[in-house]
């Protein structure tokens, strides 16, 4: 294996000093030009790379952030990464994007990778509802915004969206569609999406005078289309079934219409279904799906700026300091063919 080119070796086949190497890299206005020249030159052509990792340790400043999701399989995550790489980015920064994979101690385990790197922050979805993680990585001292999850309980700051208004919406359109029996799959019970979501269904069931009897709660271990296709075979099982399912996000949607397309049921004529998220799959799908938008993009991108603003706020010498703030974002009904058929 071929050994890597350090600066020492770039100042011998120039026949300068480290110094003078080093001078040219980060300061070559004060290096002669043919002296700049030489070392360039021998810079191409023995292919030098500069340890940037070294290079930030010694400036004490990070180029990376971090961020840390449930679930990179979901496309809606996906969007909130490029969100907050597009930002970081127009600031000289790069993301290195982690996935917890909607486990605790995968997300342990990556924060402690991220102080390990010392990036300059992090933006984090937890899935430990605990809280240890995030007290731990505390300790740290590393700025970090949460995403997609409001900053209940901590001083950090955060941007989400109104799921409780996000659950109304969803649900106050199928019971407008003369709906009253619906299902929620609702996914893992821990996550505050799921909770904030659900009130939110109750919330506009109350509104029109039904009960909390009227939704049927059918929770999964994941938020995935494996998740919902399970869910669909539990909903086809049942005596009373519902006549619309709301769905926690649109993969569990996606599964549960594949589960209605496989037994034979028609949706939305025996079946309405509401999924969240609004991924680009839920228009694709082989019914479009109505489902609850998130501005995924602008979310990413408005946390990767939040953290921008406290580092950089933090490090000035005026003595101002960042103030943090929680931003919540609005949600919107996409409404497309999968629920459009009134009971």
């Amino acid at each position: 294996m071929a050994q890597s080119v350090g600066i020492k070796d770039v100042a011998r086949a120039a026949g300068v000093s480290v110094g003078t190497v080093s001078n040219v890299i980060n300061r070559p206005d004060s290096v002669a030009t043919e002296t700049r020249a030489r070392v360039l030159s021998a810079i191409d052509r023995l292919g030098y790379v500069r340890s940037e990792s070294a290079r930030q340790l010694r400036a004490g400043r990070s180029r990376i952030m971090g961020l840390l999701v449930l679930d990179m399989g979901n496309p809606f995550f996906v969007d909130v990464a490029r969100g907050a790489e597009r930002a970081a980015r127009e600031d000289g920064l790069g993301v290195m994007v982690c996935n917890s994979a909607q486990s605790a101690s995968e997300e342990a385990e990556y924060l402690s990778l991220f102080a390990e790197q010392r990036v300059r922050g992090v933006l984090l979805t937890p899935t430990d509802a605990s809280g240890r993680n995030i007290d731990s990585f505390r300790r740290h001292g590393i700025p970090f915004v949460l995403v997609d999850r409001v900053a209940e309980g901590t001083t950090e700051c955060s941007v989400s969206v109104d799921d409780v208004a996000g659950g109304a919406l969803a649900v106050r359109h199928l019971v407008d569609a003369g709906h009253r029996s619906i299902a929620y799959v609702s996914g893992p019970p821990g996550l505050n999406q799921v909770r904030d979501r659900r009130t939110g269904a109750l919330n506009a069931l109350a509104e029109a005078g039904l009960g909390p009897d009227h939704l049927r709660e059918l929770p999964t271990e994941r938020l995935d289309v494996a998740a919902g296709r399970d869910a669909g075979a539990r909903l086809l099982g049942l005596a009373d079934r519902p006549t619309a399912v709301f769905c926690a996000n649109d993969l569990l949607a996606l599964g549960v219409l594949q589960a209605m397309y496989a037994a034979g049921i028609t949706v939305p004529d025996d079946l309405a279904i509401v999924g969240y998220d609004d991924i680009e799959f839920a228009a694709a799908a082989a019914v479009p799906l109505t489902s609850v938008r998130q501005p995924a993009v602008t979310m990413g991108a408005l946390a990767a700026e939040l953290l921008l603003e406290e580092t950089e706020t933090e490090t000035e010498t005026t003595g101002k300091r960042h103030e943090h703030r929680r931003v919540v974002l609005q949600p919107e009904l996409v409404v497309r063919r999968s629920s459009l058929a009134a009971r």
